[in-house]
């Protein structure tokens, strides 16, 4: 039995959690004391850079049931295809298919809405459930918003093989994680065209953290390339705290402008810095027009290493390239178009978004040993190139009110 594939998880996941995240928050309230409005959405995301592809569809509904109370459901497709670094390091690209399906309610009383929901995801070698809760409360003459959030996460990891030529998952490889995060933000109403947010996270994780795909690589005389391939060991613990803030001001025209800060850190090492600022602009009836550009930077883990002296060099070992030292900037525009559909008076407001995001990252400590693996006799182990790569985001979504 051997291998049949390197990468899983955090990068080609990444993209897709962070688009589910994006639905699930839009089927919240964004503000205490107010239920979401009765909406549909329908998006086709794709994801493409560093040899990954990610694309799929999704669909949100959203119903209010009453004053009182209100329903949500998504469904939330990736079809993953990779040939990237990881992938040609060590083993051969693959496809494969991510399926996942939540649904969440809302229940507002007086001034406060309480929110809980329950996450799906299944692909061929991981399943994971969450359930998520908060509790918003508005005060002060509805100026400020306070919410407490908590989610609770179950992993089961497998571990696909190949087998007389087909892909089983391995019966030797059974593995769990479980997550947990709890969160406070606080919303401020400062003046009539200025609001403050202030956020705090704190995450912990416990179980198998590693990627049973991705390994490390240490100095082999021996071998031609001048290294040899090992398995990742990683703590089986993990703590990380965020804290953010975000100011956004209305701006005459009826603009706004969105500054934002995050700062996070956790017990392996990592630091990391977070600037945005975002701009949106109604233009005239029915467009209405975003730019935004973000800045992230991060430290590498503390365990964490290009090329290891040796094999067994420490307790905890990773070359995972999200846990590298990087910086990246992604620049993003969307447009969104409102308009009618004739006869079908149950609409109320009908949009089609188009958006594009161009990311580009830059490792400090991440070499891209494929220069040394195909040319042994070039370049010598470590000394190749730092790893970059460019992606590419698209969005198309379109949504209805009713």
């Amino acid at each position: 039995m051997q291998l049949s594939r390197a990468l899983r998880g955090r990068q080609s996941r990444g993209w897709a959690t962070r688009g589910l995240a994006a639905l699930c928050l839009a089927a919240l309230p964004a503000l205490a004391g107010v239920l979401p409005e009765d909406r549909a959405d329908l998006l086709y995301h794709r994801y493409q850079g560093g040899g990954i592809t990610v694309q799929g569809p999704s669909i949100l509904v959203q119903k209010r049931i009453g004053d009182h109370f209100a329903v949500n459901a998504n469904y939330y497709q990736d079809m993953i295809s990779s040939a990237s670094i990881d992938v040609l390091l060590s083993a051969s690209p693959y496809k494969e298919t991510r399926t996942q399906k939540s649904v969440g309610a809302q229940y507002l009383h007086g001034k406060t809405t309480y929110s809980a929901g329950f996450i799906d995801s299944v692909e061929p070698d991981y399943k994971a459930n969450t359930s998520y809760y908060s509790v918003s409360q508005d005060m002060f003459g509805d100026l400020t918003t306070v919410t407490l959030s908590y989610s609770r996460g179950w992993d089961q990891i497998s571990r696909d093989i190949k087998v007389n030529g087909a892909i089983v998952n391995d019966p030797m490889f059974h593995q769990r994680a479980d997550h947990r995060v709890y969160g406070l933000s606080i919303s401020q109403i400062l003046t009539r065209s200025l609001i403050g947010t202030l956020d705090y996270q704190f995450s912990s994780d416990q179980g198998y953290l590693a990627s049973p795909y991705r390994e490390i690589r240490y100095v082999d005389p021996n071998n031609p390339v001048g290294y040899s391939l090992a398995p990742q060991i990683y703590p089986g613990t993990r703590t990380m705290d965020a804290f953010s803030g975000s100011l956004k001001y209305y701006l005459p025209y009826r603009a706004a402008l969105t500054g934002k800060y995050r700062f996070f850190s956790d017990s392996w090492g990592i630091v990391a810095h977070t600037l945005q600022v975002d701009y949106v602009q109604p233009v005239r009836h029915h467009w209405t027009l975003d730019g935004n550009i973000r800045y992230y930077r991060q430290g590498a883990a503390s365990f964490f290493s290009d090329l290891f002296p040796y094999a067994n060099y420490s307790n905890y070992m990773a070359r995972d390239r999200e846990l590298a030292a990087f910086h990246s900037i992604t620049f993003g525009f969307e447009a969104s178009y409102a308009f009618s559909i004739p006869r079908l008076t149950w609409i109320q407001k009908s949009t089609a978004t188009l958006r594009f995001d161009r990311m580009m990252i830059s490792y400090l400590d991440y070499h891209d040993a494929l220069y040394s693996k195909f040319d042994p006799g070039a370049i010598k182990a470590g000394q190749e190139p730092l790893y970059s790569l460019d992606a590419s985001i698209y969005q198309a979504y379109f949504s209805l009110w009713f």
